[in-house]
């Protein structure tokens, strides 16, 4: 008799088969997270108002114009 939650499968026991609930696969999540990082990557998140650079400041070691 095979044990609770077993069955017996030609010369071994298996694990009997557990109701699979809707869950999205590794490879899905993989495959979204790879469309994210594209269109971040390619099309922007509109963000397409760059600001321009401040003017830099001359530091202390640039010589004074006379």
């Amino acid at each position: 008799m095979a044990p609770e939650g077993y069955h017996r499968v030609r010369a071994h026991w298996r694990r009997n088969p557990r109701p699979s609930a809707k869950k999205t696969s590794g490879w899905a999540i993989v495959g979204i997270v790879g469309l994210v990082w594209l269109w971040g990557h390619f099309i922007g998140f509109g963000d397409s108002s760059t600001a321009a650079p401040a003017k830099p400041t001359p530091s202390a070691s640039a010589p004074a114009a006379h």
